[in-house]
């Protein structure tokens, strides 16, 4: 009842600042010809005033005062006519404030509103929050502050945070799940990339540390190799950021959703860029095709290496890095919606429950992918 009577109040509020210059309209209008016959007034005392001093001729004086005269009479004549008929110019746009405007508000919020829904106070909201991201933050927090120990908590807010640009916190959260749950590539990932976007997208000494653990818990992380390679070219050793690019590059799939961007950095230090045929080794058509890509086409490849990746993994699920894979390509073209198909595909082939489902798990986490069939 209190949501009626608010809604009531507010619409009779803005009604009224509507209003206000609609119907001060002909007032309006009365007190600008009152004004103006003040003025003629005025204009011809100012008359008399210069004829007295000997500014200006007879002649002129009464020229001058019977113009003034004229437009004086014209303003008096009108005053009667306005008294008769008050003038209202607005009484459409009037009808529609008093009338239409309240309706056309009570018909948008019945069609795209939900009246039947019961008002949920904050601790309801908190105990069910549903799939509303706000909510599931604060949950979390308030957990947080109640058990700053629990590092599974610091692990799913922590990419939260970062795909929110709240790196201050997403950095306390990075460090703090890795100091609860240990070092993993996708927490020591997360919180290098965490660092170099807080320096502007510059690769700091301390991000380039994060990453070397990252690579000596999994060598071939082509996440954390990417941005060694990046620290070496703003560094200026053009050399061996070219080496590591081509490195990264050729030891990719084929269908790595990666490459366009890495061959651009391998042509930016002087190398030609590099299409992996399968197996990892360039040809040279393909060399050369590559190094007349646009930018465009370049997304067309990448958009149609990783539909081809699904079509694979539809015929064989059983490639549990392919699910990886996937789910992480659909997510760096920013297509959550598959992304989290993909998802849901891969654990129905690998639980939750089991190694790779955590795996799997995890990377939603990371990827503020919604997860159904696991828990996150």
């Amino acid at each position: 009842m209190m949501f009626w009577i608010l809604v009531a109040v507010m619409t009779a509020a803005v009604a009224a600042c509507l209003l206000y210059p609609l119907l001060r309209g002909a007032k309006a209008a009365d007190d600008d010809r009152a004004g103006e016959a003040a003025v003629y007034h005025d204009q011809l005392r100012e008359l008399d005033r210069d004829l007295a001093f000997g500014l200006i001729s007879s002649d002129e004086a009464d020229y001058a005062r019977a113009e003034i005269g004229r437009r004086l009479i014209a303003v008096s004549a009108a005053e009667p006519k306005a008294e008769r008929k008050p003038v209202r110019p607005h009484r459409f746009s009037e009808a529609f404030v008093l009338l239409m405007l309240p309706v056309l508000g009570l018909c948008l919020y019945i069609t795209l509103g939900r009246p039947d829904l019961p008002s949920r106070p904050l601790a309801d909201r908190l105990a069910d929050p549903g799939n509303d991201m706000a909510m599931l933050i604060v949950k979390a927090e308030r957990h947080l502050a109640e058990d700053p120990e629990d590092g599974r908590g610091w692990d799913v807010l922590a990419p939260i945070y970062y795909n929110a640009a709240r790196l201050a916190e997403a950095e306390k959260a990075y460090r703090n799940a890795i100091r609860l749950l240990g070092a993993s590539p996708i927490r020591l990932d997360g919180l290098a990339e965490t660092l170099i976007a807080g320096a502007n997208g510059v690769v700091t000494e301390e991000a380039r540390k994060v990453l070397e653990q990252s690579l000596s818990l999994e060598p071939d992380n082509p996440r954390a190799r990417f941005y060694v390679a990046l620290g070496l070219e703003q560094a200026g050793q053009t050399g061996q950021a070219k080496a590591a690019f081509e490195a990264l590059a050729k030891g990719s799939p084929a269908d790595a959703p990666w490459l366009p961007l890495v061959n651009e950095h391998i042509a930016k230090n002087g190398g030609a860029p590099v299409v992996a045929d399968g197996k990892g080794n360039p040809t040279e058509e393909d060399v050369a095709a590559a190094q007349d890509m646009s930018s465009s086409q370049q997304q067309q490849m990448i958009r149609a290496m990783v539909e081809s990746l699904d079509a694979k993994l539809a015929a064989d699920p059983n490639n549990f890095e392919g699910w990886m894979r996937l789910v992480r390509s659909y997510a760096v073209l920013n297509d959550k919606d598959r992304a989290a198909s993909a998802l849901k595909r891969a654990l129905a082939t690998f639980p939750a429950d089991g190694q790779e489902g955590r795996q799997l798990m995890a990377l939603a986490r990371e990827l503020a992918i919604a997860a159904e069939g696991g828990t996150q």
